[in-house]
This record gives structure tokens, sequence and C-alpha cells, in this order.
């Protein structure tokens, strides 16, 4: 025994190299960061055994953390709408494409009428009229010619407008709505030649202000949003469709029930994945004991999902939420309608257009 104690005492003293540890029987792990090992580091590193208590005592009893309260887990759902139409242009952007059509027709081959149309027929006679009137093959640049003397004066004139989509879309239409045609054999015959007009960027709905219609802000992304049964002498809350999740229920699952719960069964709709983009937490002020810092019974936590609608439309006639009114919004406008911590929390992941 005194044997023993003397080479405890000598290894605590000196390290043990990997070599002396197998000569002595001791073992021996190499961790990154160290080199050697000893049997007092051994020791020092020994984690404390847990006391064991003993149930069946009067004075044991389950050990649980202070101010343990469950928080409601709730999903709320972002249904957006993506844009049906690309964004009107910049001034500057409007410029420099007229530019590249300008400088297109300086850089291209000329082109070759009799390629195209015969000579004496009804589109030879045609295009020789029109190309004098507007002096260069495409319809949409405005009176250019690129060949020339005057090919460099490609600048627009201050206050001339082949820049702008409305002027090139009606030189479209008057160039294809043009009624005097030539007969092949000289006899000028007048005929109307009607073309389909392009629908208006702006519709009806934005005309009116709908806010429940899906055919309004085109070139934006609108969002749903739902207003809950105002309470008495309270102002009306415009939320994101949210619910409490059920027993054994994921966030993808309740997406889903919230949408169908919320907006009935006409729409058509895909939840994007199964992680949230965004949550929120709702301190709940408690009793006055307890700190208000530390989760209550009362405390929210909202996690938002994302989705977006594909067909249909939102039907509030039998929701189960106790909703009453539904409006598409974009960004800018629900800045102005929900409440200033629930769009600070959903902000930075709304689309900007």
């Amino acid at each position: 025994m005194g044997c023993n104690l003397r080479i405890v005492s000598r290894l605590a003293l000196n390290p043990i190299r990997p070599a002396n540890a197998y000569k002595l029987g001791l073992s021996y792990s190499r961790q990154p960061g160290r080199r050697y090992a000893s049997v007092s580091s051994a020791i020092a590193e020994t984690p404390p055994s847990a006391p064991v208590l003993d149930p069946h005592q009067p004075h044991a009893s389950p050990v649980s953390p202070p101010n343990s309260h469950p928080l409601i887990i709730k999903a709320s759902v972002l249904v957006s709408r993506p844009p049906l139409l690309l964004r009107d242009l910049t001034p500057f952007e409007r410029a420099y494409f007229l530019y590249q059509r300008r400088l297109n027709e300086r850089l291209a081959l000329p082109f070759t009428r009799y390629f195209y149309y015969q000579r004496g027929t009804p589109g030879d006679i045609e295009w020789k009229r029109k190309i004098k009137e507007r002096r260069t093959p495409a319809r949409d640049i405005g009176k250019y010619t690129g060949y020339g003397e005057e090919a460099w004066n490609d600048e627009l004139i201050l206050g001339e407008r082949a820049s702008e989509p409305e002027a090139q879309l009606q030189s479209l239409l008057s160039d294809a709505e043009d009624k005097h045609v030539s007969s092949a054999v000289g006899r000028g015959d007048q005929r109307e030649i009607s073309a389909e007009k392009p629908l208006s960027r702006t519709t009806e709905a934005d005309a009116n202000q709908d806010l429940e219609s899906l055919n309004r802000s085109l070139t934006r992304t609108l969002y749903l949003v739902v207003s809950q049964k105002a309470k008495v002498d309270s102002a009306k809350q415009w939320i994101f469709p949210t619910c409490e999740l059920d027993d054994n229920e994921s966030l993808h699952m309740a997406a889903e029930r919230i949408i169908v719960q919320a907006a009935g069964t006409n729409m058509h709709t895909w939840v994007v994945g199964n992680m949230p983009i965004g949550h929120q937490v709702h301190h709940v002020a408690g009793p006055p004991s307890e700190p208000s810092l530390t989760p209550s019974k009362n405390t929210e936590k909202v996690f938002y999902m994302k989705a977006h609608i594909m067909a249909g439309q939102a039907n509030l006639k039998e929701n189960r939420l106790g909703l009453q009114e539904f409006r598409w919004l974009t960004k800018q406008e629900l800045q102005t309608t929900l409440s200033p911590q629930d769009f600070s929390a959903v902000k930075k992941v709304l689309a900007d257009r």
C-alpha cells in the first residue's frame, strides 16, 4: 500500500510520457492541444458526481428552474401574390434603351427590301410609303436615319417623347392600324386594318381602390392581412392569419391549417419550406410579483411562415378564427396598416416590389 502511494505521488509531480504510461499500465489518450497526460490532471478534470436523491425520503422533491411557465407558440402565415408584370422603367432606363436601339440601326446591315417584298406588290408599295414617313425600319424609335450624314444625330430633342412607353405603343398601333392599302395593279383601295391593343397596366381595381382584389398593383407583391373582431372601445387590428399550434403539429402543418380555417378552401396556395422566415415575442405584463423580463403564462412567440397564392380568392364567410375582413396590401401599405411591433418583425422579409 505504501509503495502504491509513493508511485502516485511521484506521478503527480512528474508528467507521464506515452511510453512510460504504456509500461505502467495506465491509459493514455492524446487530445488536441495537449502533449502529455498526468494523474493529477486526470483527477482534476473528473466531474463531480451529482448527488442522488432518494424519492422515498420526505425532503426529496423534483428540482425545477424558477419561473418555468410554458410559452404560447403561434404560427402566422405571410400569403403573398407575386408581381404579374415587370416594373415600370426609370427615365434613365428608357433613355438608355432608346439609345441602344438607335445605335443598332447604325451598326446593322441595311434592310434588304427586295428580299422580303417583290417589286410592285402591295407589301413593297406599303413599305416605301412607311419608310418615307419614319425614315427607319424600326417602328418604335421615332424619326431617325441610321445611314447618311445625319446618322450621328441620335439624341432626343428637349420635349420629344420617343423614349416614353406610351409613345412607342401608339407608334406601333398606328403603324399596324394603317387604313391605306395599295393593290398590286396600282388602284387605291381603302380598308380598315384593326390591331389588338394590349391591356392597360392599371386595372379597374386600381381605379376603384379595391383593396380586396388581386387584380391591383400588378407590378408589386401583395400580402394577405385579416382583421379580428374589434372589442368594445378599441380600434380594428390588422394582422396576418395567425393561430396557436395544436398538439404534435409542425409549423408547416399549422400554416396549411391556418390558411384553410382563415381564408377558406377556394385558394390554391403553396407553403414554402418547413422553416420560419421570422419570429417575434409578445411580452404581456404578468402579476406584480413576477419580473417583467421573465416568461409568463401570457408570453407569446409567433413564427412567420411563407406561402404563395396560385389561384382563387380569400373567403372569410366560414372562417373559424373570428375574422371580419381581409385585404391584399403592398409593403408600403402594410407599414401604415399593421402595428409598429408587427411591421418591425417582418419588414426585412417583405419584398420591396
